[in-house]
């Protein structure tokens, strides 16, 4: 391999892509290669996405190459990136549109990792919301209400009406419930009303009432199921 010093990284790695442990390679190579450039690339083109050593890199930009080419989760990534690319917003903009995309997908999940990333890195709390409000849903993943609870909490000087209706939109949908889901779920978030937000328990007592309105079932059901979202209150 000592042939090889003598190109550039690009072709260095054009040649290693031949071997058959190609990424072992690459690793012991450029991981911990002195030169910046080195790990640069490497962090952009190593074949299963940038490994946590490379996230974690003393240089700000090999962090950011690492970050924007991983395939680790958002917690582990904001968990390793170097301190520089959070605090200084010349860095912050290199990772603006992975940061953009993993928002949409923390938003589009049950809130818990949402929150311990912005727990980490509450700059991006715009982001958040932006992808709350405007990010395209990808799954049927309702929010936890105490998670949403804590969410409303970070977010607390971009409340309006449109994040309500798009947090709303997270919850579950008690509409679709039979009778027996509905008592199933009033039964399970009772006891976890004091570390819910009112307006959450408020929007459920208002579908709870208008799902009750337009039932047919026994009028007794119906005065137990609203005996039970009165206590939401």
């Amino acid at each position: 391999m000592e042939e090889l010093f003598n190109l550039t990284y690009k072709d260095e790695v054009e040649v290693l892509k031949d071997e058959d442990d190609f990424e072992i390679l690459g690793d012991e190579k450029y991981l911990n290669h002195q030169d910046m450039e080195a790990r640069l690339y490497w962090a952009f083109c190593r074949p299963n996405g940038s490994c946590p050593e490379q996230i974690s890199d003393i240089d700000p930009l090999v962090s950011i190459m690492a970050f924007n080419h991983s395939k680790l989760s958002a917690l582990k990534r904001f968990q390793l990136i170097h301190k520089d690319v959070i605090e200084k917003e010349s860095l912050r903009v290199k990772i603006r549109n992975r940061t953009r995309m993993l928002f949409r997908s923390l938003v589009d999940n049950d809130f818990k990792e949402l929150n311990e990333v912005l727990d980490l890195v509450p700059v991006f709390i715009e982001v958040a919301i932006d992808q709350l409000k405007n990010g395209r849903k990808w799954n049927d993943i309702n929010a936890d209400e105490i998670e949403a609870t804590k969410f409303i909490k970070k977010a607390q000087e971009y409340l309006d009406d449109d994040f309500f209706d798009a947090l709303f939109f997270k919850l579950k949908d008690v509409e679709e419930f039979d009778s027996g889901e509905l008592k199933d779920f009033l039964n399970e978030i009772i006891p976890k009303k004091e570390k819910i937000d009112k307006r959450i328990l408020e929007y459920y007592q208002k579908k709870i009432a208008f799902w009750c309105e337009n039932s047919d079932i026994h009028i007794l059901q119906k005065k137990g199921i609203e005996k039970l979202s009165h206590k939401l209150s």
